[in-house]
């Protein structure tokens, strides 16, 4: 049974994959909140930025699973501090305990000013930012590129779309990732006998969509957006031009939450 440490285990991702991943494998959680125990999970109160706490979370694990962050707009020194210096203090200590595999959360921010394109886009596009929020996601992907390079370490960038029960707005409907197809995701990218480094697409199958899903790593999405699109609030036009949505129009380094 695969033993797969998930940083940031109390959020709302986390908290998902902790509860549904521990069917199959051996979980244990990692985060600067208290968590309620549950069977089968191992729970661990930390900071991402200590590296001795890292280490010791790592140790014995074969796949991390990178979840803790910011996950919005907020001030510049927070942002380099939480998901920069803390992704590399994660990606070291993996290293440093011989992980061999991490999984790090990206966003759909990293690329948030693309616009749509007329085939799918591949994940491996470069990154067009929409925020300094986006901008630290963008920042990590070349961080696990580079941990990946110099020590062979298998390490897969997640640009996590629209992660809701169903799509709040219009915008939301083309980058909407379900939270089934959300395990059906990360539980690919722990079994997936692919190595090396790689970006993907975290969104569902959706018909409104316009990026390009990596079949190769064993991701069979089953939901659809367009089965509750009526669901989602209007969007302005504005809103409609880039892949962030409004992310591109909010204040740089302002808190969004």
């Amino acid at each position: 049974m695969p033993r797969v440490l998930i940083t940031g285990g109390a959020g709302r991702i986390g908290s998902l994959l902790t509860e549904r991943l521990s069917i199959d494998y051996e979980v244990r959680s990692f985060d600067v909140a208290a968590q309620e125990p549950r069977d089968g999970v191992e729970t661990v109160r930390g900071v991402i930025g200590d590296l001795d706490a890292m280490v010791a979370a790592c140790a014995g694990v074969d796949a991390v699973i990178h979840l803790a962050g910011i996950p919005s707009e907020a001030l510049w020194e927070d942002l380099l501090r939480v998901n920069l210096d803390g992704t590399r203090t994660v990606l070291e200590a993996a290293r440093l305990a011989r992980v061999p595999k991490v999984i790090l959360a990206s966003s759909i921010h990293a690329a948030g000013f693309r616009t749509r394109t007329a085939t799918a886009l591949p994940a491996e596009s470069a990154p067009r930012p929409d925020t300094f929020y986006g901008w630290t996601k963008g920042a990590i992907e070349s961080l696990g590129s580079l941990y990946s390079d110099r020590f062979a370490m298998t390490v897969f960038a997640v640009r996590i779309g629209a992660f809701q029960a169903t799509p709040l707005s219009e915008v939301d409907v083309p980058i909407w990732l379900s939270p089934d197809d959300c395990v059906r995701l990360f539980r690919a990218l722990v079994d997936t006998p692919v190595t090396g480094f790689r970006v993907v697409w975290g969104v569902s199958a959706n018909s409104a969509g316009w990026l390009a899903l990596d079949r190769d790593v064993g991701y069979t999405p089953a939901d659809d957006s367009a089965t509750v699109a009526h669901l989602a609030a209007p969007s302005d036009a504005a809103a409609h031009a880039h892949l962030g949505g409004v992310f591109g129009a909010l204040p740089l380094g302002k808190p969004h939450w």
